[in-house]
Protein backbone atom coordinates (compact mmCIF):
# COMPACT_ATOMS: atom_id res chain seq x y z
CA UNK A 1 0.00 0.00 0.00
CA UNK A 2 2.71 2.49 0.92
CA UNK A 3 4.02 2.17 -2.87
CA UNK A 4 0.60 2.49 -4.35
CA UNK A 5 0.09 5.23 -7.09
CA UNK A 6 -3.44 5.01 -7.29
CA UNK A 7 -6.58 4.60 -4.70
CA UNK A 8 -8.14 1.24 -6.84
CA UNK A 9 -4.75 -0.55 -5.82
CA UNK A 10 -5.01 0.59 -1.92
CA UNK A 11 -8.73 -0.77 -2.37
CA UNK A 12 -7.16 -3.89 -3.90
CA UNK A 13 -4.46 -4.27 -1.57
CA UNK A 14 -6.84 -3.35 1.51
CA UNK A 15 -8.85 -6.48 0.44
CA UNK A 16 -6.03 -8.33 0.08
CA UNK A 17 -4.50 -7.53 3.80
CA UNK A 18 -8.58 -8.33 4.80
CA UNK A 19 -8.23 -11.75 3.65
CA UNK A 20 -5.03 -12.46 5.52
CA UNK A 21 -6.46 -10.83 8.33
CA UNK A 22 -9.14 -13.17 8.58
CA UNK A 23 -7.72 -16.15 9.51
CA UNK A 24 -6.49 -14.56 12.90
CA UNK A 25 -9.98 -15.54 14.60
CA UNK A 26 -10.37 -19.17 13.48
CA UNK A 27 -6.55 -19.82 14.16
CA UNK A 28 -5.84 -18.44 17.36
CA UNK A 29 -8.40 -20.18 19.65
CA UNK A 30 -7.87 -24.01 18.35
CA UNK A 31 -4.33 -23.21 18.40
CA UNK A 32 -4.78 -22.10 22.14
CA UNK A 33 -7.62 -24.60 22.69
CA UNK A 34 -4.56 -27.17 21.88
CA UNK A 35 -1.63 -25.59 23.33
CA UNK A 36 -2.73 -24.73 26.65
CA UNK A 37 -4.06 -26.95 29.63
CA UNK A 38 -7.91 -26.68 29.90
CA UNK A 39 -6.85 -25.26 33.76
CA UNK A 40 -5.50 -22.34 32.27
CA UNK A 41 -7.62 -21.96 28.88
CA UNK A 42 -9.57 -19.18 30.41
CA UNK A 43 -6.93 -16.77 31.45
CA UNK A 44 -4.87 -17.71 28.01
CA UNK A 45 -8.16 -16.63 25.72
CA UNK A 46 -8.36 -13.28 28.25
CA UNK A 47 -4.96 -12.30 27.73
CA UNK A 48 -4.95 -13.04 24.20
CA UNK A 49 -8.39 -10.88 23.92
CA UNK A 50 -6.62 -8.42 26.56
CA UNK A 51 -3.44 -7.46 24.62
CA UNK A 52 -5.45 -7.75 21.04
CA UNK A 53 -7.93 -4.45 22.28
CA UNK A 54 -4.41 -2.93 23.97
CA UNK A 55 -3.33 -3.04 19.95
CA UNK A 56 -6.04 -1.40 18.67
CA UNK A 57 -6.19 1.35 21.18
CA UNK A 58 -2.11 1.81 20.54
CA UNK A 59 -2.66 1.25 17.15
CA UNK A 60 -4.27 5.05 16.06
CA UNK A 61 -2.09 7.22 18.06
CA UNK A 62 1.43 4.94 16.77
CA UNK A 63 0.25 5.12 12.87
CA UNK A 64 -0.44 9.31 13.61
CA UNK A 65 3.04 10.00 14.66
CA UNK A 66 4.50 7.30 12.13
CA UNK A 67 2.36 9.75 9.36
CA UNK A 68 4.06 12.82 11.00
CA UNK A 69 7.27 11.28 10.93
CA UNK A 70 7.50 9.59 7.73
CA UNK A 71 4.31 10.85 5.35
CA UNK A 72 1.56 8.45 4.74
CA UNK A 73 3.55 6.00 2.66
CA UNK A 74 6.40 5.70 5.54
CA UNK A 75 3.57 5.22 8.10
CA UNK A 76 2.05 2.00 5.86
CA UNK A 77 5.49 0.35 5.05
CA UNK A 78 6.78 1.07 8.83
CA UNK A 79 3.16 -1.12 9.86
CA UNK A 80 4.16 -3.68 6.87
CA UNK A 81 7.81 -4.17 8.18
CA UNK A 82 6.60 -4.55 11.87
CA UNK A 83 5.23 -7.79 10.44
CA UNK A 84 7.69 -9.40 10.06
CA UNK A 85 9.61 -9.70 13.28
CA UNK A 86 6.10 -11.16 14.47
CA UNK A 87 5.97 -13.57 11.74
CA UNK A 88 9.55 -14.82 12.41
CA UNK A 89 8.72 -15.51 16.37
CA UNK A 90 5.51 -17.37 15.28
CA UNK A 91 7.89 -19.68 12.69
CA UNK A 92 10.53 -19.65 15.32
CA UNK A 93 8.29 -20.83 18.46
CA UNK A 94 6.30 -22.86 16.19
CA UNK A 95 7.16 -26.63 17.62
CA UNK A 96 4.82 -25.07 20.92
CA UNK A 97 1.90 -24.62 18.86
CA UNK A 98 -0.65 -27.19 18.33
CA UNK A 99 -4.20 -26.67 16.37
CA UNK A 100 -5.67 -29.68 18.26
CA UNK A 101 -6.70 -30.42 21.90
CA UNK A 102 -4.53 -33.44 22.51
CA UNK A 103 -6.56 -35.15 24.98
CA UNK A 104 -10.18 -35.45 23.36
CA UNK A 105 -13.07 -34.23 25.25
CA UNK A 106 -15.21 -37.76 26.30
CA UNK A 107 -17.66 -37.68 24.02
CA UNK A 108 -19.14 -39.87 21.70
CA UNK A 109 -18.00 -38.64 18.39
CA UNK A 110 -20.39 -36.75 16.42
CA UNK A 111 -21.78 -37.40 12.80
CA UNK A 112 -21.56 -33.45 12.17
CA UNK A 113 -19.18 -31.80 9.91
CA UNK A 114 -18.59 -29.50 7.23
CA UNK A 115 -22.11 -27.21 6.73
CA UNK A 116 -24.05 -30.00 8.77
CA UNK A 117 -21.60 -28.76 12.21
CA UNK A 118 -22.09 -25.31 11.01
CA UNK A 119 -25.68 -25.28 10.99
CA UNK A 120 -26.43 -27.58 13.97
CA UNK A 121 -28.55 -25.86 16.63
CA UNK A 122 -25.93 -24.80 19.22
CA UNK A 123 -23.48 -23.55 16.34
CA UNK A 124 -26.07 -21.31 14.73
CA UNK A 125 -27.75 -19.94 18.10
CA UNK A 126 -23.73 -18.89 19.46
CA UNK A 127 -23.58 -17.57 15.94
CA UNK A 128 -26.72 -15.07 16.52
CA UNK A 129 -25.66 -14.18 20.21
CA UNK A 130 -22.00 -13.14 18.50
CA UNK A 131 -24.54 -11.03 15.92
CA UNK A 132 -27.08 -9.69 18.57
CA UNK A 133 -23.62 -8.80 20.86
CA UNK A 134 -22.29 -7.15 17.73
CA UNK A 135 -25.46 -5.26 17.14
CA UNK A 136 -25.71 -3.66 20.52
CA UNK A 137 -21.84 -2.95 20.86
CA UNK A 138 -22.01 -0.94 17.62
CA UNK A 139 -24.80 1.71 19.20
CA UNK A 140 -22.05 2.22 22.13
CA UNK A 141 -18.97 2.36 20.15
CA UNK A 142 -20.32 4.60 17.58
CA UNK A 143 -22.89 6.36 18.54
CA UNK A 144 -22.11 7.36 22.73
CA UNK A 145 -21.01 10.52 22.33
CA UNK A 146 -23.81 11.88 20.23
CA UNK A 147 -25.88 10.58 22.49
CA UNK A 148 -24.08 11.73 26.35
CA UNK A 149 -24.10 15.14 24.21
CA UNK A 150 -27.70 15.57 23.10
CA UNK A 151 -29.63 13.87 25.51
CA UNK A 152 -27.21 14.55 28.56
CA UNK A 153 -25.48 17.58 27.47
CA UNK A 154 -22.26 16.80 28.18
CA UNK A 155 -19.40 18.17 25.89
CA UNK A 156 -17.70 16.59 23.50
CA UNK A 157 -14.27 16.33 25.74
CA UNK A 158 -16.67 14.42 28.71
CA UNK A 159 -18.48 12.18 26.61
CA UNK A 160 -15.04 11.04 24.77
CA UNK A 161 -13.95 10.50 28.24
CA UNK A 162 -17.16 8.38 29.45
CA UNK A 163 -16.41 6.25 26.34
CA UNK A 164 -12.60 5.87 26.72
CA UNK A 165 -13.87 4.63 30.46
CA UNK A 166 -16.32 1.66 29.22
CA UNK A 167 -13.33 0.69 26.68
CA UNK A 168 -10.90 0.65 29.56
CA UNK A 169 -13.78 -0.99 31.81
CA UNK A 170 -14.90 -3.44 29.01
CA UNK A 171 -10.64 -4.23 28.36
CA UNK A 172 -10.18 -4.82 32.13
CA UNK A 173 -13.06 -6.95 32.68
CA UNK A 174 -12.05 -9.27 30.06
CA UNK A 175 -9.34 -10.75 32.33
CA UNK A 176 -11.72 -10.88 35.57
CA UNK A 177 -13.73 -13.02 32.92
CA UNK A 178 -10.88 -15.10 32.46
CA UNK A 179 -9.97 -16.02 35.81
CA UNK A 180 -13.53 -16.77 36.44
CA UNK A 181 -13.96 -19.11 33.77
CA UNK A 182 -11.01 -21.25 35.03
CA UNK A 183 -12.71 -21.89 38.55
CA UNK A 184 -16.02 -22.40 37.41
CA UNK A 185 -17.50 -24.54 34.57
CA UNK A 186 -21.06 -22.56 35.25
CA UNK A 187 -20.21 -20.20 32.39
CA UNK A 188 -23.61 -19.35 30.88
CA UNK A 189 -25.48 -18.30 34.50
CA UNK A 190 -21.79 -15.55 34.72
CA UNK A 191 -22.64 -14.50 31.24
CA UNK A 192 -26.51 -14.04 31.87
CA UNK A 193 -25.91 -12.50 35.10
CA UNK A 194 -23.54 -9.73 33.95
CA UNK A 195 -25.24 -9.21 30.56
CA UNK A 196 -28.20 -8.12 32.86
CA UNK A 197 -26.24 -6.13 34.77
CA UNK A 198 -24.48 -4.52 32.25
CA UNK A 199 -27.93 -3.89 29.94
CA UNK A 200 -29.61 -2.51 33.48
CA UNK A 201 -26.74 0.48 33.41
CA UNK A 202 -26.72 1.18 30.15
CA UNK A 203 -30.50 1.47 30.33
CA UNK A 204 -30.38 3.39 33.36
CA UNK A 205 -28.05 6.10 31.13
CA UNK A 206 -30.78 6.15 28.61
CA UNK A 207 -33.50 6.95 30.66
CA UNK A 208 -31.99 8.95 33.69
CA UNK A 209 -30.83 12.46 33.61
CA UNK A 210 -27.57 11.87 35.61
CA UNK A 211 -24.12 14.13 35.96
CA UNK A 212 -20.66 13.53 34.66
CA UNK A 213 -18.69 11.82 37.23
CA UNK A 214 -21.87 9.19 37.34
CA UNK A 215 -22.43 8.94 34.07
CA UNK A 216 -18.55 7.31 33.92
CA UNK A 217 -18.75 5.49 37.23
CA UNK A 218 -21.85 4.05 35.47
CA UNK A 219 -19.97 3.19 32.04
CA UNK A 220 -16.96 2.33 33.37
CA UNK A 221 -18.62 -0.40 35.26
CA UNK A 222 -21.16 -1.45 32.41
CA UNK A 223 -17.77 -2.08 30.71
CA UNK A 224 -16.43 -4.53 32.77
CA UNK A 225 -19.58 -6.49 33.07
CA UNK A 226 -19.60 -6.90 29.33
CA UNK A 227 -15.71 -7.30 29.13
CA UNK A 228 -16.01 -10.28 32.17
CA UNK A 229 -18.54 -12.01 30.07
CA UNK A 230 -16.50 -12.19 26.93
CA UNK A 231 -14.06 -15.01 27.80
CA UNK A 232 -17.08 -17.56 29.48
CA UNK A 233 -18.88 -16.95 26.10
CA UNK A 234 -15.58 -17.75 24.35
CA UNK A 235 -15.31 -21.04 26.53
CA UNK A 236 -18.44 -22.07 26.20
CA UNK A 237 -18.29 -21.67 22.01
CA UNK A 238 -14.60 -23.94 22.30
CA UNK A 239 -17.04 -26.75 24.96
CA UNK A 240 -19.63 -26.78 21.84
CA UNK A 241 -16.90 -27.68 18.95
CA UNK A 242 -16.10 -31.32 18.04
CA UNK A 243 -12.13 -32.40 18.33
CA UNK A 244 -10.89 -31.32 15.00
CA UNK A 245 -13.74 -28.45 14.56
CA UNK A 246 -12.69 -25.54 16.96
CA UNK A 247 -11.36 -23.30 13.88
CA UNK A 248 -13.99 -23.87 11.76
CA UNK A 249 -16.17 -23.27 14.74
CA UNK A 250 -14.74 -19.76 16.24
CA UNK A 251 -14.35 -18.57 12.02
CA UNK A 252 -18.25 -19.42 11.88
CA UNK A 253 -19.65 -17.60 14.75
CA UNK A 254 -17.08 -14.77 15.02
CA UNK A 255 -18.10 -13.76 11.44
CA UNK A 256 -20.76 -12.91 13.11
CA UNK A 257 -19.37 -9.63 15.36
CA UNK A 258 -18.43 -8.10 12.08
CA UNK A 259 -21.97 -9.14 10.27
CA UNK A 260 -23.67 -7.41 13.48
CA UNK A 261 -21.20 -4.36 13.59
CA UNK A 262 -22.35 -3.60 10.29
CA UNK A 263 -25.61 -4.06 10.13
CA UNK A 264 -26.56 -1.33 13.19
CA UNK A 265 -25.22 1.83 12.94
CA UNK A 266 -27.33 3.27 10.34
CA UNK A 267 -30.41 2.16 11.70
CA UNK A 268 -29.04 3.75 15.45
CA UNK A 269 -28.10 7.14 12.96
CA UNK A 270 -31.99 6.92 11.97
CA UNK A 271 -32.92 6.77 15.59
CA UNK A 272 -30.85 9.98 16.49
CA UNK A 273 -32.33 11.43 13.25
CA UNK A 274 -35.74 11.37 13.87
CA UNK A 275 -34.74 13.20 17.68
CA UNK A 276 -35.00 10.46 19.87
CA UNK A 277 -31.23 9.51 20.27
CA UNK A 278 -32.58 8.42 23.89
CA UNK A 279 -33.65 5.13 22.43
CA UNK A 280 -30.72 4.15 21.10
CA UNK A 281 -29.49 2.95 24.19
CA UNK A 282 -32.68 1.41 25.27
CA UNK A 283 -32.16 -0.60 21.85
CA UNK A 284 -28.93 -1.35 23.39
CA UNK A 285 -30.08 -2.58 26.67
CA UNK A 286 -32.91 -4.72 24.76
CA UNK A 287 -30.63 -6.60 22.44
CA UNK A 288 -28.34 -7.18 24.56
CA UNK A 289 -31.27 -9.14 26.92
CA UNK A 290 -32.26 -10.88 22.95
CA UNK A 291 -28.81 -11.94 23.11
CA UNK A 292 -29.10 -14.11 26.01
CA UNK A 293 -32.20 -16.00 24.40
CA UNK A 294 -29.44 -17.12 21.28
CA UNK A 295 -27.04 -17.92 24.54
CA UNK A 296 -29.47 -20.02 26.13
CA UNK A 297 -30.45 -21.85 23.54
CA UNK A 298 -26.89 -22.51 22.14
CA UNK A 299 -25.83 -23.88 25.21
CA UNK A 300 -29.29 -26.13 25.07
CA UNK A 301 -28.76 -27.40 21.82
CA UNK A 302 -24.84 -28.14 23.39
CA UNK A 303 -25.68 -30.07 25.97
CA UNK A 304 -28.64 -32.14 24.12
CA UNK A 305 -25.96 -32.78 21.24
CA UNK A 306 -22.92 -34.25 24.06
CA UNK A 307 -23.63 -38.19 24.87
CA UNK A 308 -21.54 -39.28 27.90
CA UNK A 309 -19.16 -42.23 26.96
CA UNK A 310 -18.70 -45.03 29.94
CA UNK A 311 -14.82 -44.46 30.86
CA UNK A 312 -12.98 -47.59 30.04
Amino acid sequence: MGFATAYWQVVGLALLSGVGNSVIHPADYAILSGSVGRARLGRSFAFHTFVGNIGFAVAPPAAAALMLLFGWRGALISVGVLGLPVVATILWQSRILVDRARRPQRRAETPLSGTGLLFSRSVLMFFAFFIVSSMAGAGIQSWLITILHQVHGLDVAAASSALTGYMVGMTGGTLVGGWVADRTDRHLPFVVILTIGSAALLLLIGIVSLAELPIIAVLVAAGIMIGASRTPRDVMVKDAAPPGQIGKVFGFVSSGMSLGGAIMPVPYGLIIDAGRPDLVLVVVAALLMASLLCAGGARFGFRRAAVPVAAE
